[in-house]
């Protein structure tokens, strides 16, 4: 290494800069390099930004939705939220992972019965086995009355178990939906 380059990179440390220049606190421009001057924020760049909700509990955080070319580049809490003023948990906070994460399943995987290996379906297939399966369950296991002769017009086969990663309006609907079925066995993971 050439004396000049040495003599560059030991000015160039924040100490050294902090020391001989005008930041002796190293609160400022002391403590900034080339590298962190030339970054630019993912804000910043972002084409628009989308006002949403946490989906992580029932709490209902406010966010900051960055999109540009129609991909998630960061999310932050939104300061205009009444219920959390900008402020998110860690899980909130990691919310843009969860979107862009390499590993999340973006296709329908199903593994027959006594199937050893997993296959994709198409959403259209998927949804018309669940639709039969539930109402096949449905017609199963229907109770018009109960044993004493009281109409009860229910059925305890299927059961519904929401999830605080749902939203309260999402989880209302799921209730409703439960019920208008006769499902009566409905329990919600943020009560247990």
């Amino acid at each position: 290494m050439a004396l000049q380059d040495i003599r560059r990179t030991f000015l160039s440390w924040p100490v050294v800069r902090q020391l001989t220049g005008s930041d002796p606190t190293g609160r400022g421009a002391a403590v900034v390099s080339d590298h962190t001057r030339a970054v630019t924020a993912r804000t910043e760049t972002a084409d628009r930004v989308v006002q949403s909700i946490c989906p992580y509990c029932a709490v209902g955080c406010g966010q900051r939705v960055y999109v540009k070319d129609e991909k998630v580049v960061q999310i932050e809490g939104d300061h205009d939220s009444p219920i959390s003023r900008g402020r998110l948990c860690p899980k909130g906070s990691a919310s843009e992972q969860l979107v862009n994460n390499p590993g999340r399943q973006i296709k329908i995987l199903y593994r027959r019965p006594y199937g050893t290996e997993w296959e994709s379906l198409d959403l259209d297939t998927a949804m018309q086995m669940i639709t039969e399966r539930v109402l096949d369950t449905r017609a199963r296991t229907w109770q018009a009355t109960d044993d004493q002769g009281r109409d009860v017009n229910r059925t305890l086969g299927i059961a519904g178990l929401g999830g605080a990663t749902l939203d309260n309006e999402e989880n209302y609907l799921i209730k409703k939906i439960f019920t208008a079925m006769g499902a009566i066995q409905i329990e919600n993971q943020a009560r247990i």
